[in-house]
């Protein structure tokens, strides 16, 4: 795993994902190297720079143009991004020319998620799985229904994550905002 600190950050573009969520977005997805990988609202490209390392293929997606530029960098730091292709679009059109998704990831949706979701679910193989990572509890509520709609059996957990600081006189624990991880294989 790629350590928070070592990532490129822009007080403008979100991220990295931290690095414990990080490790349960690969867990659940059961990432193989035969899959083609969608990161959709790629941020500062933590998710895509671990996809990348294990994934045949990740295509990663932000509106902002500097979030593609910063994972651009952050590919480039770490030695990656050979079968990374990034792109400046919105989620929901840049998915429409994407075929063959084994593992869709949707962090940032631009309030386009039952949309991007519709057409993710067409262009996922059969035991394709997704994976959206929300903060917001209407997001949580909007992506569960959702998948529930197109006939998806989700998962939802929510993380809460504490790093321990050791001071002199004793270990001080910093949470971290929680995060809500939501899980769902295509049958």
């Amino acid at each position: 795993m790629l350590e928070d600190k070592d990532f490129i950050k822009s007080c403008d573009v979100p991220g990295p994902t931290k690095e414990a969520i990080r490790a349960i977005i690969l867990y659940k997805s059961d990432v193989t190297s035969d899959d083609i990988v969608v990161d959709c609202g790629c941020g500062t490209g933590g998710i895509t720079c671990e996809f990348s390392q294990r994934a045949r293929e990740v295509i990663s997606i932000d509106t902002n143009p500097e979030a593609i530029e910063i994972t651009s960098k952050n590919l480039e730091k770490f030695g990656l991004g050979d079968n990374v292709t990034l792109i400046n679009d919105d989620g929901a059109n840049a998915i429409k020319d994407i075929d063959n998704i084994d593992i869709a990831i949707v962090g940032g949706s631009g309030r386009q998620l039952e949309n991007i979701l519709d057409i993710v679910h067409c262009k996922l193989n059969s035991k394709g799985r997704i994976i959206i990572t929300a903060i917001l509890v209407d997001t949580k509520v909007e992506a569960v229904n959702k998948l529930k709609d197109l006939g998806y059996n989700p998962k939802i957990m929510e993380v809460n994550v504490s790093n321990g600081r050791v001071l002199d006189r004793g270990i001080l624990m910093m949470s971290e905002n929680p995060i809500a991880i939501i899980t769902a294989k295509k049958r």
